[in-house]
């Protein structure tokens, strides 16, 4: 039987390359499927949301194969895969999705109702998502592949582009998922709060739809460093707990026309409380900052449970925010997880035709399977770049 390796959840802070199961044709209950893949992976990338789990700050349960960031070669397929064939490179949305029920039709793919018997919405080694293996491995079983999966028209092109497309399966379309929800524009001034991948792949979002000014919020000196590299407005939270004054420092007034939470449940307070986790702070901020009738996008992961939080309401999914300041300047709200098959191929074509270096954005940096450890480790220290795992050494070993 065919081997495989994949990238392990022992425990908080705790990851190790182990020997895993070769995918099969069945579901996670076991049940024979004809509809999906076996792909060979190509690239597949340490995400922030995997943080979250390895920190601790969720119940995944140990022995998870982690990985929902997937772009693949198939070598494998089911009798009922039609429109894909074996030798495709393809795009592997984190959305696990049937394509058949109600969301799924509506372009609602983040919480297909099949794929999941717990709740709304499936992904790839996640928990509490279905229970589909991950990606962070050598092999990995994708199912509903002709509805899932998008081919790159040219292999040659995709392989040579690889480091931009790897981030077609998430952080790309979350990130413009989350500017476009928050209404960004031709000339919209946009405050993007979080520098790591998903906030600078929302900054660059907000630039394609021609933002006129973007600012990207962190307290990491590095990360902020990059930002001001890739085009956008630094805006340092460690300067004051008033984030108004920072951002009229760089527009003339204190407000933006829309805002994205890129950062999520572990977010930390603003200058003197920068040190502090603070649940809500994000949300309240941005709701301080953007205009009346303006719009929040909020892609950021927000969990019903954090058993690892310090705050007893957050520990069971509730967050002490100032709602009513919200409502009162009739914001627009957009949570949930990015339903990437409504963006991923037009954010392909941007890609291939240079429109889009996501890659340089994030700053991209390839590691093998084996340093998949170290690189969950520097990530969490908060260094300014993107991790893409190489399976199989068929990547250029290089930083975009």
């Amino acid at each position: 039987m065919a081997s495989n390796r994949g990238v392990v959840y022992l425990g908080p802070g705790k990851v190790e390359v182990r020997s895993i199961d070769y995918p099969k044709m069945v579901n996670p209950e076991g049940k024979s499927i004809e509809h999906g893949v076996i792909l060979k992976v190509v690239s597949t990338n340490i995400c922030g949301s995997d943080q979250h789990m390895v920190r601790g700050r969720t119940t995944a349960p140990k022995g998870l194969v982690l990985g929902h960031e997937i772009t693949g070669e198939i070598i494998e397929k089911g009798k009922d895969v039609e429109y894909l064939a074996i030798g495709d490179l393809v795009t592997v949305p984190f959305n696990v999705a049937c394509g058949r029920c109600r969301t799924c039709r509506e372009q609602q793919t983040g919480v297909c109702l099949n794929v999941n018997k717990g709740r709304a919405g499936g992904a790839y080694g996640y928990v509490d998502m279905g229970g589909w293996v991950g990606g962070q491995a050598e092999y990995v079983m994708v199912p509903y592949a002709d509805f899932n999966l998008i081919r790159f028209p040219d292999k040659a092109q995709a392989l040579e582009k690889i480091l931009d497309l790897t981030m077609l399966s998430d952080i790309l379309p979350t990130g413009f998922h989350g500017a476009v929800m928050a209404g960004v524009g031709v000339g919209s001034t946009v405050y993007v709060a979080g520098a790591g991948p998903v906030g600078l792949a929302a900054a660059a979002s907000a630039h394609v739809l021609g933002a006129a000014v973007v600012m990207v919020g962190d307290m990491n000196p590095e990360r902020l460093k990059h930002a001001k590299a890739s085009g956008f407005e630094p805006i340092d939270l460690t300067k004051s707990d008033k984030l108004e004054e920072l951002i009229e420092a760089v527009v003339g007034v204190p407000e933006v026309d829309a805002s994205v939470d890129a950062v999520g449940f572990e977010a930390r307070g603003h200058g003197a409380q920068a040190t502090t986790e603070a649940p809500a702070t994000v949300l309240n901020s941005l709701m301080a900052i953007t205009r009346a009738a303006g719009g929040i996008g909020i892609p950021g992961l927000y969990v019903t449970e954090d058993p690892g939080s310090k705050d007893e309401a957050a520990k069971q999914g509730n967050l002490r925010m100032r709602f009513g300041l919200g409502w009162a300047k009739s914001h627009r709200f957009f949570t949930g997880q990015t339903p990437v098959l409504r963006y991923n191929r037009q954010l392909m074509q941007a890609i291939l035709h240079g429109r889009l270096p996501i890659a340089k954005a994030v700053n991209a940096t390839v590691i093998s399977l084996d340093d998949a450890p170290r690189g969950y480790h520097e990530f969490d220290t908060g260094v300014a770049r993107k991790f893409v795992i190489d399976p199989h050494g068929m990547l250029k070993k290089k930083s975009a």
